[in-house]
């Protein structure tokens, strides 16, 4: 009786665990995203720092600087080698993919007056299609919000 009592049970409280999991809440549903809609009131041409923060510089300078310290020494002191070059390769790597991939790109701030009468600003790279006075739409929020031409 208890063996079968709990075969039956198991289902039930699975069921009921199940019914409490909600897919996505709080984002509207996976694959969904808000749009709000308006017209651009001001842009104005900024700067914005990218966010390209890979560390395939550390990573390929550290390989590089293994490599090369291998080819010094034998024994111990090739250990020592390899293990300075690889710290060496990997903060000269990491030092040279900042200084050609986190430079300032070119931007534009959008300010949109949504049909609610609320200004909503919008940093984002340069988009050519986009004038003083043109409908668009806002896609996302925060930081991955985009204002885009309403086509």
């Amino acid at each position: 009786m208890n063996t079968s009592a709990s075969w039956l049970l198991a289902p039930v409280f699975a069921l009921l665990l199940s019914g409490c999991a909600a897919v996505g809440a709080g984002s509207g549903g996976a694959g969904e995203m808000e749009i709000r809609s308006g017209k651009i009131e001001q842009i104005t041409l900024t700067q914005m720092q990218t966010n390209h923060d890979s560390g395939v510089g550390a990573i390929l300078g550290g390989l590089a600087g293994v490599g090369i310290g291998s080819l010094i020494g034998n024994g111990t002191g090739r250990d020592v080698a390899m293990v300075a070059g690889a710290l060496a390769g990997a903060a000269g790597g990491n030092y040279a993919e900042k200084k050609h991939y986190d430079q300032p790109q070119q931007a534009q701030q959008v300010i949109v007056r949504v049909k609610s009468g609320v200004l909503v600003s919008v940093t984002q790279p340069i988009n050519p299609a986009l004038s003083k006075g043109s409908n668009v739409y806002i896609e996302g929020s925060g930081n991955e919000a985009r204002v885009v031409p309403q086509s």
